[in-house]
């Protein structure tokens, strides 16, 4: 008989947001005439930005002629958008790579979902906490996380970010073969320095470890002194691989476009000592399991890199860090501690009153009709807090903040 994957019957019944939209459905069954404002899922609201859709059309065109049509491309991605990111992205930054270190994806979700392949089922894991559930839950999958344990997965390590350590994950007591690092991070909204990221570096250079960098949200640092890649620290390209996302710095959630950075590099061990180049080993995962992103996908990609698209796209993003601003000032004059909001696209809400987070939850969506995420949905440390998004329009971010303050 087929056995089913055990490891998979560890997970919750339901991924997180899966929960949350349950919960407000059920809602908006029992009160159908309210208006609810979702601030809890991450999704953009503003439209793609007029230099990507004229790549979108021009490609569409391509693909009805005879000269112009394109099947299958390159599982890594197409040499244009490579070349435009390595231009783009990381040379400005004194960043060399090679174009053949760029992976092309379908956002980066997938990417940071199935990185975990290429090492064994035995490696150790160490998470910053709270942190996105694709980390932790793509470990369990394959067995690596243990059993729950008092709410905390037995064979994983947990750095904690909280008010109270300044959001700031400490360096483990002991060697950890992989750490899961998101800056500025999802989902308290908080950035690391170069002097904190330097630690991690020169911690996993130390103890032979592998750091999976999540830089999702890179566009949306404000600040000039905060690193928007762990490869503006020296030595970092020997020990970590880097994800980046076009969803939420271009409006790509529905269109499906990312990369992922492997260096040629980072290395990794077999048993016997022996170094592999994880490089390689992507190149080869990526052409059993990937077929390749869009040519039409890519192709808007590349259209941010130009002078246009890149105004438009800022002005996009800063349409979102006004959002977060003004949500951001709305909470604290209630008294209310807020963290985030400056370099991300999102507030992290310490509960007033200490109550619990779904509790709050809950009585935010009854009371004032604004759905948050709650906060230990993305770990432990995150029960006390909730996360608010700037993604959505500037009419409801408004709106919501107004049905807040009359509320608390």
């Amino acid at each position: 008989m087929a056995l089913v994957n055990e490891h998979f019957l560890k997970l919750p019944n339901n991924y997180l947001f899966a929960d949350i939209a349950k919960k407000v459905n059920a809602f908006k069954v029992s009160h159908p005439n309210a208006d609810v404002i979702s601030l809890g899922i991450g999704d953009v609201t503003q439209p793609l930005c007029p230099a990507v859709a004229e790549a979108m059309h021009k490609a569409v065109d391509e693909m009805t002629t005879p000269e112009g049509f394109h099947g299958y491309g390159p599982e890594q991605g197409y040499m244009f958008l490579r070349e435009a990111i390595v231009k783009n992205d990381f040379l400005p930054r004194g960043i060399h790579l090679d174009p053949s270190e760029i992976f092309v994806n379908d956002g980066a979700k997938s990417d940071t979902g199935n990185i975990q392949e290429l090492v064994r089922w035995d490696n150790s894991i160490g998470v910053t906490d709270p942190i996105y559930p694709v980390y932790i839950d793509s470990n369990v999958m394959i067995g690596r996380a243990g059993v729950v344990e008092n709410g905390k997965w037995s064979n994983v390590t947990y750095l904690p970010c909280t008010a109270e350590n300044g959001f700031v994950p400490q360096i483990p007591d002991r060697r950890v073969d992989i750490i899961y690092l998101c800056y500025p991070n999802n989902p308290t909204g908080t950035v690391i320095s170069k002097e904190e990221l330097r630690k991690w570096v020169n911690y996993a250079l130390k103890n032979d470890t592998l750091i999976f960098y999540d830089a999702a949200y890179e566009a949306y640092i404000q600040d000039p002194d905060i690193p928007h890649s762990i490869y503006e620290i020296k030595g970092a390209k020997k020990v970590a691989i880097e994800f980046h996302s076009y969803s939420k710095t271009a409006g790509f959630t529905g269109v499906r476009c990312g990369y992922t950075v492997v260096p040629k590099e980072v290395t990794a061990s077999t048993l016997d000592g022996k170094r592999i180049a994880l490089n390689e080993l992507w190149n080869r995962r990526q052409c059993t399991k990937f077929n390749g992103t869009s040519y039409i996908s890519q192709r808007a990609a590349e259209a941010i890199y130009t002078p246009e698209g890149k105004k438009q796209v800022k002005k996009t993003i800063s349409y979102y860090m006004d959002n977060a601003k003004n949500m951001r000032d709305t909470l604290s004059s209630l008294g209310l501690d807020v963290f985030g909001g400056e370099n991300a696209p999102y507030i992290w809400l310490k509960v007033p009153n200490g109550e619990d987070c779904w509790r709050f939850f809950e009585q935010m969506l009854y009371n004032a009709h604004v759905v948050c995420t709650p906060g230990v949905g993305f770990g432990p440390s995150g029960e006390g807090y909730i996360r608010l998004t700037a993604f959505g329009s500037r009419e409801s971010c408004t709106e919501a903040m107004e049905r807040l303050k009359k509320w608390i």
